[in-house]
Order: C-alpha cells, then sequence, then structure tokens
C-alpha cells in the first residue's frame, strides 16, 4: 500500500512541479527513481500519464484525472493517520498560505505570529503576492483571496468586504482641485497600480457605470509604492480601502468621488476542495477567521 502512495504522491509532484527534475528535488529522490516509478505505473496502468518534452512534463487527460483523485486519496489517509496519531490533541507539521502583499502583511502575518506561539509545533510558510496564486498545482493549503471566486474548485469562508476608492493627498487637492465627477479625474495626475491592468480605465459606479480613460504618470506593480506616490502628492490613486484606511484615518489621504464607487467586493479565505483540511489547517482556519472577521478595514465602508 505504502508503494502505491509513492507512486501517486511523485504523479501528484509531477504535476505541480511541471518536470521531473523538480520534483525529484522537491522529493528529495533522484531523477532516475522518480523516472522508474512514472514508467511502472504508467506500465502497470497500461495508459500514459504525463506527456514528456525537453522543456516541461504535463499531465495527459488520464493523468488529470488521477492526480485528482490521488489529492483526495493521500489528504484523507494524512488526515486519518495524522489523527491517529494525536495530531488532533497535539497538532503538528507545515502549513503553507498565501495573502497579497500588503494585507498580508498588515493582517495576516500578526496573526501568524499568535498562532505559531499557541501552537508551537506547527511551521507556516507565508507567500505574499498580489498575483492569484493555483492553489493545488503550488501544493497550497490556504488563500487569502479579494474578490470574486471564480475557481469552482475551491471552497471559501467570507471573512468581510473591501471597496476600490479613490485617494490624494490634500496638498494635491489643494493645488490641483478635488474631482467632482468621474469624468474630471482626466484632467488630473494618476498614479495606477498595475493590477488593474495596462490602459485599463476606472471604473465608476452610482446612478450610472461608466469607465473613464486615465492616462497614469506614474505605473507601478505594488499598491504600497502607489500608495507612497499619493502620500507624496503625486496624483490621484484608485487603491483598496484597506491599503489606504489607516492614512484616510489619519488625514494624510483624502477619499473623493465617494458617491461615484463600485460595490463591495468580498474577502474569503479559500482552500482546495479536493484537498480535505488537516487538524492544524483547520485551527488556522478558525484563527485568521477569529482575527480578521471582526477588523474595521473588512467591514463595509461608506
Amino acid at each position: 500500500m505504502m508503494d502505491r502512495l509513492t507512486e501517486l504522491h511523485v504523479l501528484i509532484t509531477i504535476a505541480e512541479t511541471g518536470s521531473l527534475a523538480g520534483a525529484a528535488r522537491r522529493l528529495r529522490r533522484s531523477p532516475p527513481s522518480v523516472t522508474r516509478i512514472l514508467a511502472d505505473l504508467e506500465e502497470r496502468l497500461g495508459v500514459r500519464l504525463i506527456e514528456r518534452s525537453s522543456r516541461r512534463c504535463a499531465p495527459t487527460e488520464a493523468g488529470r484525472q488521477l492526480v485528482e483523485q490521488a489529492r483526495h486519496l493521500i489528504g484523507s489517509y494524512e488526515d486519518a493517520t495524522s489523527e491517529a496519531s494525536g495530531e488532533a490533541t497535539a497538532p503538528r507539521g507545515s502549513i503553507k498560505l498565501t495573502a497579497p502583499l500588503v494585507f498580508g502583511r498588515e493582517h495576516v502575518a500578526p496573526l501568524l505570529l499568535t498562532f505559531l506561539d499557541a501552537q508551537p509545533a506547527i511551521n507556516v510558510e507565508l507567500l505574499l503576492s498580489d498575483r492569484v496564486n493555483d492553489l493545488q498545482e503550488e501544493n497550497i493549503d490556504l488563500g487569502v483571496r479579494i474578490g470574486r471566486i471564480a475557481d469552482t474548485s475551491l471552497i471559501a469562508r467570507r471573512i468581510g468586504t473591501v471597496r476600490r476608492v479613490v485617494v490624494a493627498s490634500p496638498n494635491y487637492l489643494k493645488a490641483h482641485g478635488e474631482p467632482a465627477a468621474p469624468a474630471d479625474v482626466s484632467g488630473h495626475h494618476i498614479v495606477q497600480h498595475s493590477d488593474l491592468g495596462p490602459g485599463t480605465p476606472w471604473e465608476f459606479g452610482g446612478e450610472r457605470a461608466r469607465n473613464i480613460p486615465v492616462t497614469p504618470r506614474l505605473t507601478v506593480n505594488q499598491a504600497d509604492v502607489a500608495v507612497a506616490a499619493a502620500l507624496a502628492g503625486r496624483g490621484l490613486v484608485k487603491a483598496l480601502s484597506y491599503q489606504v484606511a489607516r492614512h484616510v484615518a489619519e488625514g494624510r489621504l483624502v477619499r473623493v468621488l465617494r458617491d461615484f464607487e463600485t460595490g463591495p467586493m468580498p474577502v474569503h479565505i479559500v482552500w482546495p476542495e479536493s484537498r480535505r483540511p488537516l487538524q492544524r489547517v483547520r485551527l488556522l482556519i478558525d484563527h485568521l477567521v477569529a482575527g480578521l472577521q471582526p477588523l474595521d478595514v473588512l467591514q463595509e465602508v461608506s
């Protein structure tokens, strides 16, 4: 049975890393042993599971189906053995999660420190990125996601909402005036966070939804840099409400065009449906929910 689980684990790792060498490195095996295990599995099943090329290995349709089923099987096996060995009362092991850069740094990371204090046998790896990671492909246990969840393979637990807001510094508005309507932004200096996409117009709501073309003077790929530019008086910035909440509360940024903001965006903790959360992961989910749901920055802003 263990040999069969090893075969499935190797197959999953090849699919996740996209190469035999990458799988060997992650599993700390020699490349020939990984190749041999895959070949033996394919020979026994009588079907090709992985298409090999000089650049990448990718699962065939049969391979994708087996990888999906194998994740269920291995997840159930690990859950059962962990709880049988006492993890339910003394959880141990590693958890990998991902979160947006600014939100993760300011709100998720502090909660992880208190979680680690309470769970000395658990290790956590936090990946901060505004890129949407593929949890299954990248072997990530949990993610914090902002916006609608389009991936139906994920289970989501809602923890609050945020909005996109337009802000500027008081000095900038004193020098250039405050926009009274969405069309006015075209006459202002614009700082753009590139997660909106290059050349993307700014979307506004209110009584009539509209998109306003903008020509940024500065485009950056990190939200905190865009916010810093706004604080320095460089122009209008469209940001997520939690990214600027502290600066608005302190009066260093002013929220403008409130009547024309688009609707709230949900914030969730998500995990793969195909992977039943282990006890340690369930503990972290509950800890994050308890710590994040009460945050003012995740309440409906008005």
